[in-house]
């Protein structure tokens, strides 16, 4: 056998395995606890009540609950970011990028034009598919100089179509311009002047082998239509499946803190007797507490009635 031949074969082998889009049934098969709605190329749908209940959560909540599943691999943090002062929650859009490799960087680049329809460089092609409430996900494995494939212009054109920011783990450029985003976030791991050399040639740096497929980011699996929640320089990724017990997890949490806390302050009950194990009298109380006060809380009304049934007290 040639090595042309040899190397059409390996080219061929790679660009099926990596290069294209996930399949809908591949992605429903990495999703098999997921059974609510989804999109149209199979990727899990979470609800917008779900992610709006969401942005309360905390980092230290979501990573509780999901350890407590044995996800132990869903945080990443030391993120420099746009706003620091807000919240960003959505589904993740994945892409994952590799180490430049002209020949298989220009297999996927043909096919991607010619049999696929997509347009312009491969930095674009997985954007193209955000919808709202959409995170762009991004593993450029850690590239600076040279390496920033996003910069205001892809910024503007993520955040139109997702109304929604982007997570990438490496470098990006145009931070003042972003910044005029109102509204906008993004999570990156470091900035850098300089732009992406994504086509073929000798300082070709990076090839986008990955989209809407697994990928890494930092010590975290991430897979497309996880819940993506970013804040306080940190970002855990939610299994879709999960995203619901953790938001309900959370607002039993922050129940029972509001709850602590205000009779700590009225010095109804002593510091040791709120940071133990409750007693029967105060679990009662705490039942009338969240009954008194049901329009006020900061958990939907329909929430605290269910939490109320599953009560023994």
């Amino acid at each position: 056998m040639s090595k042309a031949l040899l190397s059409t074969i390996f080219l061929c082998i790679i660009t099926q395995l990596f290069s294209q889009q996930i399949s809908k049934s591949e992605l429903i098969f990495l999703t098999p606890e997921w059974t609510g709605e989804r999109f149209e190329d199979g990727r899990p749908k979470v609800s917008d009540a779900i992610l709006d209940r969401m942005k309360l959560v905390t980092l230290e909540e979501a990573w509780a609950s999901l350890r407590g599943d044995n996800f132990g691999y869903q945080y990443e943090g030391e993120w420099q970011m746009l706003d620091p002062d807000s919240v960003m929650v959505g589904r993740a859009v994945t892409a994952t990028f590799v180490p430049g490799r002209p020949d298989i960087h220009k297999a996927l680049e043909k096919r991607g034009h010619e049999q696929e329809g997509r347009i312009k460089g491969q930095n674009s092609w997985a954007i193209d598919l955000l919808q709202k409430r959409d995170v762009y996900v991004v593993d450029h494995f850690g590239l600076v100089v040279d390496g920033p494939s996003i910069g205001d212009n892809l910024a503007n054109s993520i955040y139109a179509k997702s109304n929604n920011g982007f997570v990438y783990y490496g470098a990006i450029r145009d931070v003042a311009g972003m910044k005029e985003m109102k509204g906008f976030n993004a999570y990156f791991k470091s900035y850098h002047p300089s732009h992406h050399l994504g086509n073929p040639g000798p300082r070709l740096n990076s090839t986008v082998v990955g989209i809407n497929t697994p990928t890494r980011i930092g010590m975290a699996t991430v897979m497309p239509g996880d819940v993506v929640l970013a804040r306080d320089g940190g970002i855990v990724f939610i299994p879709a499946y999960l995203a619901e017990k953790v938001v309900k997890t959370s607002e039993v949490v922050r129940l029972r803190d509001m709850f602590g806390h205000q009779r700590l302050r009225e010095q109804k009950y002593t510091a040791g007797e709120i940071d133990t194990r409750w007693s029967d009298e105060i679990e009662k109380d705490f039942s009338k507490w969240l009954n008194d006060h049901i329009n006020e809380l900061p958990v939907p009304k329909e929430q605290i009635q269910e939490l109320l049934k599953t009560r023994t007290w």
